[in-house]
């Protein structure tokens, strides 16, 4: 039995779960997500909480229950507190700014980038350097999170770049004179 799939997922009051037609729908007071149902996977409910069962025992079965369980998860936990990322913008000069629902970022090219939000985030800016990305769906709040830092990754020499918050950067030595 898998040990994430056999976990119970809490649902608590004002969400809603159901299974129509092989979509899995989850509503709640941040909003509604769907997702696919894999296969030979089942969604029960019961009183406050939802249990993800199999139909049977092969390999890709078992995989498909603890994935659904967890992507159940992190489902209920969207609708009801949401996810957010934080990114840290470091370099001279380098700074973003929210104009409408577009985040404009200056990160020392000869051109400005302009990103537009995607559907269900929202992206704040604290000190032109401070990126905060919410939203209820987790993997789109990542993915957001991934794109803006792949727009000028960390420096490996002076760490210049946008990184995620908290995330260290191991410096590289420069070139040494010789004597």
């Amino acid at each position: 039995m898998s040990r994430i799939g056999k976990l119970p997922v809490p649902v608590p009051a004002g969400v809603t779960i159901s299974v129509s037609n092989g979509l899995l729908a989850v509503k709640g007071p941040k909003g509604e997500l769907t997702q696919a149902l894999a296969g030979g996977v089942a969604v029960v409910q019961d009183a406050g909480v939802a249990r993800v069962t199999r139909e049977n025992e092969t390999r890709q079965v078992r995989a498909n229950h603890g994935l659904t369980r967890a992507l159940l998860n992190n489902m209920v936990k969207g609708v009801t507190t949401g996810f957010e990322r934080k990114l840290d913008i470091q370099g001279v000069g380098f700074k973003s700014e929210v104009k409408g629902t577009t985040l404009v970022l200056s990160l020392g090219y000869s051109h400005q980038i302009e990103f537009p939000f995607p559907v269900g985030i929202s992206i704040t800016v604290e000190k032109g350097t401070k990126l905060s990305i919410k939203g209820s769906d987790r993997q789109v709040v990542g993915e957001t999170a991934a794109k803006l830092k792949a727009f000028r990754p960390p420096d490996a020499y002076k760490g210049k770049g946008v990184r995620y918050e908290g995330e260290h950067i191991k410096l590289k030595a420069g070139k040494t004179a010789k004597k």
